[in-house]
Protein backbone atom coordinates (compact mmCIF):
# COMPACT_ATOMS: atom_id res chain seq x y z
CA UNK A 1 0.00 0.00 0.00
CA UNK A 2 1.16 3.36 -0.79
CA UNK A 3 -0.14 6.70 0.27
CA UNK A 4 0.26 10.27 -0.64
CA UNK A 5 -0.41 13.25 2.11
CA UNK A 6 -0.57 16.62 1.91
CA UNK A 7 -0.37 19.78 3.68
CA UNK A 8 -0.06 23.43 3.56
CA UNK A 9 -3.43 24.69 2.09
CA UNK A 10 -5.12 27.40 4.12
CA UNK A 11 -6.35 31.20 3.12
CA UNK A 12 -3.87 33.82 1.76
CA UNK A 13 -4.34 36.98 0.53
CA UNK A 14 -3.97 37.71 -3.48
CA UNK A 15 -0.45 38.38 -3.91
CA UNK A 16 0.76 36.32 -1.01
CA UNK A 17 2.72 32.71 -0.92
CA UNK A 18 2.01 29.11 0.24
CA UNK A 19 4.03 26.51 0.09
CA UNK A 20 2.25 22.58 -0.13
CA UNK A 21 3.90 19.24 0.23
CA UNK A 22 3.21 15.86 -0.46
CA UNK A 23 4.83 13.16 1.31
CA UNK A 24 4.32 9.59 -0.10
CA UNK A 25 5.11 6.78 2.57
CA UNK A 26 4.40 2.17 2.26
CA UNK A 27 5.90 -0.25 0.24
CA UNK A 28 8.36 2.42 -2.36
CA UNK A 29 10.81 0.98 -4.57
CA UNK A 30 10.80 4.06 -6.16
CA UNK A 31 8.50 7.08 -7.78
CA UNK A 32 8.92 8.41 -11.07
CA UNK A 33 6.64 11.66 -12.38
CA UNK A 34 5.22 13.39 -9.31
CA UNK A 35 2.86 16.38 -10.00
CA UNK A 36 0.43 18.82 -8.41
CA UNK A 37 -3.03 18.97 -10.15
CA UNK A 38 -6.15 21.36 -9.08
CA UNK A 39 -9.42 21.68 -9.16
CA UNK A 40 -11.65 24.66 -8.94
CA UNK A 41 -15.25 24.53 -8.12
CA UNK A 42 -17.70 23.75 -11.14
CA UNK A 43 -14.24 23.24 -13.44
CA UNK A 44 -12.20 19.86 -14.22
CA UNK A 45 -9.23 18.65 -12.44
CA UNK A 46 -6.43 20.31 -14.40
CA UNK A 47 -2.27 20.13 -14.40
CA UNK A 48 -0.26 22.45 -12.28
CA UNK A 49 3.41 21.23 -12.68
CA UNK A 50 4.96 17.95 -12.66
CA UNK A 51 8.97 17.08 -12.27
CA UNK A 52 10.22 13.91 -12.97
CA UNK A 53 12.59 11.80 -10.79
CA UNK A 54 15.66 13.68 -12.82
CA UNK A 55 14.09 17.05 -11.57
CA UNK A 56 12.82 17.83 -14.83
CA UNK A 57 9.95 19.70 -14.59
CA UNK A 58 6.67 21.38 -16.40
CA UNK A 59 4.31 23.84 -15.86
CA UNK A 60 1.09 25.24 -16.99
CA UNK A 61 1.11 28.29 -18.46
CA UNK A 62 -1.52 30.33 -16.42
CA UNK A 63 1.40 29.21 -12.95
CA UNK A 64 4.67 29.51 -15.08
CA UNK A 65 7.18 32.48 -13.34
CA UNK A 66 4.63 32.18 -10.22
CA UNK A 67 4.74 28.50 -9.13
CA UNK A 68 7.76 26.31 -8.56
CA UNK A 69 7.33 22.70 -8.14
CA UNK A 70 10.69 20.67 -6.27
CA UNK A 71 11.34 17.34 -4.74
CA UNK A 72 13.48 15.62 -1.72
CA UNK A 73 14.09 11.97 -3.61
CA UNK A 74 15.70 10.77 -0.01
CA UNK A 75 12.39 11.90 1.60
CA UNK A 76 9.58 10.76 -1.37
CA UNK A 77 8.22 14.45 -0.83
CA UNK A 78 6.86 17.04 -4.05
CA UNK A 79 6.56 20.46 -3.14
CA UNK A 80 4.98 23.56 -4.38
CA UNK A 81 6.28 26.70 -4.15
CA UNK A 82 2.86 29.11 -4.60
CA UNK A 83 4.26 32.92 -4.88
CA UNK A 84 1.99 35.92 -6.34
CA UNK A 85 -1.16 34.35 -5.94
CA UNK A 86 -4.47 35.09 -7.64
CA UNK A 87 -8.07 34.70 -6.61
CA UNK A 88 -8.70 32.25 -9.54
CA UNK A 89 -5.67 29.84 -8.05
CA UNK A 90 -8.28 28.97 -5.89
CA UNK A 91 -9.05 25.26 -5.84
CA UNK A 92 -8.22 22.08 -4.13
CA UNK A 93 -4.52 21.08 -4.61
CA UNK A 94 -3.78 17.37 -5.33
CA UNK A 95 -0.94 15.51 -5.08
CA UNK A 96 0.06 12.58 -7.69
CA UNK A 97 2.59 10.05 -7.97
CA UNK A 98 4.15 7.67 -10.30
CA UNK A 99 4.69 4.74 -7.61
CA UNK A 100 6.59 1.88 -8.03
CA UNK A 101 5.94 -0.26 -5.05
CA UNK A 102 8.19 -3.28 -3.42
CA UNK A 103 7.16 -5.52 -5.27
CA UNK A 104 7.65 -4.20 -8.54
CA UNK A 105 4.01 -3.12 -9.41
CA UNK A 106 3.39 0.11 -11.00
CA UNK A 107 0.32 2.72 -9.59
CA UNK A 108 -0.83 6.00 -10.09
CA UNK A 109 -1.37 7.61 -6.45
CA UNK A 110 -3.27 10.32 -5.61
CA UNK A 111 -3.48 12.18 -2.14
CA UNK A 112 -6.61 13.28 -1.01
CA UNK A 113 -6.30 17.36 -1.85
CA UNK A 114 -5.63 20.48 0.24
CA UNK A 115 -7.82 23.68 -0.36
CA UNK A 116 -6.21 26.85 -1.32
CA UNK A 117 -8.00 30.25 -1.08
CA UNK A 118 -6.96 33.30 -2.56
CA UNK A 119 -8.95 35.95 -1.34
CA UNK A 120 -8.89 39.18 0.35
Amino acid sequence: QVQLVESGGGLVQPGGSLRLSCAASGSIFSINDMGWYRQAPGKQRELVATITSRRRTKYADSVKDRFTISRDNAKNTVYLQMDSLKPEDTAVYYCNADVVTTLLRHFGVWGQGTLVTVSS
